[in-house]
């Protein structure tokens, strides 16, 4: 049903000029406003409809606004004023600047920061500023001068190539769903407004007026768009990211400038000042653009780094970052020969919570456990990790033995307090602390102090739980708190 809309259009339009032949110009222009103004309506329900790319959507409305408003204010000239004979400054300016807004979606690459699309909201608006310059070269507010009317095609066709060619690089290396429809859709829109244009441009004669059977060819592009746009595309599938995909992904943003710097080399000959000026903002612009695109890159990677080392239960560190940690400190107190201590942490009967009261209590058990036991290790040097399951990991640096059992007592006091239910013998979780500890100038390898800390620990668990127990490897005997 929605493919016979377009033709019944088509057909309404044909019969209004054949029925009414007086009045064929004024009923010509009505369907030529109304056709991109509902392809308008059609990409605007889109955007309502599909947030994931609704700034692309608004773009085209914002075209489909832009040329109606060309072919009004042609509407305008031919009706009342009666000068059929030519064609307003103000008329071909809309025309091409409805490029515009689509060269904006096509250079700009999916979940940009804020600040980047203003460098590509600024070489836009330099680009429409261009235009703007280029058109009125040759043609006045009221009138396209004569022997201007050459340049204007030319400008025309290599905005409408550069807008298809682009359309088309992005429908291949789309591969979000969401945007390979919408890029889908341009490249059909494109690829027909391109024909039809080139058509009217350079095929049909020169005093061709509006009012005839050719206006309906003016129709199709924009009648094409509207069923791309209702018309759902369920089946289209993001490929898979290749390397065309990641070059085509990164040069998008090139789009952009490499079309202000056509346009500004096209205006060379009789602005050259402004030449200059679009050829140094395409080169700054883009040169900013990366340069802020690399920044928000670096940091993304920081924080990805951070996210990597990161328990996402606990908030922690993870063991990998434990065991970075350990090999970093171990050496540096070899180095300087300061003790380091190492705490190994097990939440007392923690299998029976799971059992009793599930694992989601027993989640929330764990993330108070470990706030408490960060809460406890208050120099910045100490770092409090997720060593496995309901197992924890604490590195000392530079302390004593003495300093170590403090720390630990202190943080089995914090966890006895927070009163957790469980299916411990006193109703409530407790942890066990084994606490090695060494001067390790004389030692070999860490691994000597994790085992010294697993054995305290397990002395610790055998001796009653809800104990802090230590071994220290320079005398080699457990001691109980």
């Amino acid at each position: 049903m929605v493919f016979l809309l377009p033709l019944i259009y088509l057909l309404c339009h044909g019969l209004a000029i054949m029925v009414f032949p007086a009045h064929a110009l004024q009923l010509s222009f009505a369907f030529l406003i109304a056709t991109p103004l509902l392809a308008g309506f059609a990409c605007m329900l889109r955007c309502r409809n599909n947030q994931q790319v609704a700034d692309s959507w608004v773009a085209l409305t914002l075209s489909m606004v832009l040329w109606a408003g060309g072919m009004a204010l042609n509407m305008y000239q031919a009706v009342f004023l009666a000068n059929i004979d030519s064609t307003p400054g103000g008329s071909m300016l809309l025309y091409v600047l409805y490029g515009v807004p689509l060269t904006f979606a096509l250079g700009s690459t999916e979940n940009e920061i804020w600040y980047v699309r203003v460098v590509d909201g600024a070489l836009a608006t330099m680009l429409g500023y261009l235009f703007y310059v280029h058109t009125f070269a040759f043609a006045t507010a009221n009138n396209a001068i004569a022997n201007g009317t050459d340049n204007l095609s030319l400008m025309f066709d290599i905005e409408n190539i550069f807008i298809a060619s682009f359309a088309i690089i992005r429908y291949v290396a789309s591969t979000n769903a969401a945007r390979r429809e919408f890029f889908r859709t341009l490249t059909i829109f494109a690829c027909i407004y391109l024909a039809v244009a080139f058509y009217i441009n350079h095929l049909e004669p020169k005093d061709a007026d509006f009012g005839g059977m050719i206006d309906l060819v003016i129709d199709i592009p924009f009648l094409v768009l509207i069923v791309a746009a209702v018309r759902r595309q369920t089946s289209v599938m993001p490929k898979q990211a290749g390397r065309l995909n990641h070059i085509i992904r990164a040069a998008s943003p090139l789009m952009l400038p490499v079309t202000l710097l056509v346009v500004s080399a096209l205006i060379a000959p009789s602005h050259l000042h402004l030449a200059v000026a679009g050829f140094v903002m395409a080169t700054l612009g883009y040169g900013l653009r990366s340069v802020l695109t690399q920044v928000r890159s670096l940091e993304k990677q920081e924080q990805l780094g951070k996210l990597a080392q990161i328990d996402s239960l606990t908030g922690l560190s993870n063991r990998r970052q434990f065991e970075e940690t350990l090999r970093r400190e171990w050496n540096r107190a070899r180095r300087s020969g300061d003790g380091l201590a190492l705490l190994m942490i097990d939440i007392d009967h923690f299998k029976q919570l799971n059992d009793k009261f599930g694992h989601q209590t027993g989640d929330v058990s764990l993330r108070a456990v470990a706030q408490a036991l960060a809460s406890s290790a208050t120099r910045a040097s100490d770092v409090v990790a997720r060593y496995g399951g309901e197992e924890f990991a604490v590195v000392l640096p530079s302390i004593t033995a003495d300093g170590a059992c403090i720390i630990a007592e202190t943080m089995r006091i914090a966890v006895e307090r927070l009163q957790l239910i469980s299916q411990a013998p006193n109703g409530q979780v407790t942890v066990s602390i084994g606490v090695g500890f060494v001067q390790p100038h004389a030692m070999d390898d860490s691994s000597t102090l994790i085992a010294a800390a697993d054995a305290a620990l397990y002395e610790a668990k055998h001796a009653g739980r809800n104990r802090v127990t230590q071994r220290n490897l320079s005398t080699g005997e457990p001691t109980s708190h």
